[in-house]
């Protein structure tokens, strides 16, 4: 389930805490941490976040400036140390909402092409290279419609993998670049990227349940997300996540060490 406040010192909304962890509702257009040049991040907010305890938590993942939705902070050391190997074993699931330009002709599929960076002088951009490392990605269509005179897509996107950029780089190896990407797709400046971390699912224990946190669409999702028949209830948003029988077989975290996810 996912319970949502937000802190009176603080913008940014909580949406689960207990006493490992956070979950925040991080928004688009904000860098999640400091970077070379310095600049306004979410990390200065996060000493508001302490909820009583004598230090501000700590990112467990990253997300790229222009994605929104679900972002996992530990509460102290070993909180983190606890999502590190949770992340590192692949044990957390992590679904994406996307709308893609044009969109896939099946209603759903799995991509496998290693990824790698483009080349030294672009930082953090990534190509599809056989070289590369392992990134794998399951698909499914939740929706189809137009958007700005244009057929689009929305998609439930889940990463086997944590490769930088990595939906972003498949969906647009496919033919179907995300909405809004200006350096894998058409580069619209006038639409922000159209990708939400939409839901993570995290095993803090072995005798429960995973934790289940979903991100509500944020505003400027919902006209592109109401054309492809999402109305806020949907019913095929409860079958969102992709079935563990899809991901069986395919991706081993032992085979190569994961990258943080960006």
């Amino acid at each position: 389930m996912t319970t949502q406040d937000t802190s009176e010192h603080s913008r940014l909304s909580v949406l689960y805490r207990d006493g490992l962890m956070l979950v925040i509702d991080k928004p688009a257009g904000v860098a999640v941490h400091r970077g070379p040049k310095g600049g306004a991040s979410l990390e200065d907010e996060f000493d508001a976040l302490r909820y009583g305890l004598p230090r501000a938590p700590a990112l467990a993942h990253r997300l790229d400036r222009e994605t929104a939705g679900c972002l996992i902070l530990g509460r102290h050391r070993k909180a983190l140390a606890k999502l590190g190997l949770l992340f590192k074993q692949g044990r957390i699931g992590k679904t994406y909402w996307a709308i893609v330009a044009g969109g896939p002709d099946a209603d759903e599929g799995f991509i496998d092409k290693p990824l790698a960076r483009l080349d030294e002088t672009r930082g953090w951009w990534m190509k599809v290279d056989p070289a590369g490392q392992p990134s794998q990605t399951r698909w499914r269509v939740l929706g189809r419609g137009e958007f700005k005179g244009q057929r689009v897509a929305w998609l439930a996107m889940k990463p086997l993998t944590g490769r930088t950029h990595q939906l972003r780089v498949h969906a647009a190896s496919e033919g179907w670049p995300i909405v809004g990407d200006a350096i894998y797709g058409a580069g619209d400046r006038q639409v922000s990227l159209q990708l939400l971390a939409r839901r993570v699912e995290v095993p803090l224990s072995a005798s429960k349940p995973p934790i289940v946190v979903e991100a509500p669409p944020p505003a400027h999702m919902g006209e592109a997300l109401r054309a492809c028949g999402w109305t806020g209830d949907n019913p095929q948003d409860a079958n969102e996540s992709l079935p563990d029988s899809c991901l069986r077989d395919r991706y081993s975290p032992a085979d190569q060490p994961p990258v943080i996810e960006r």
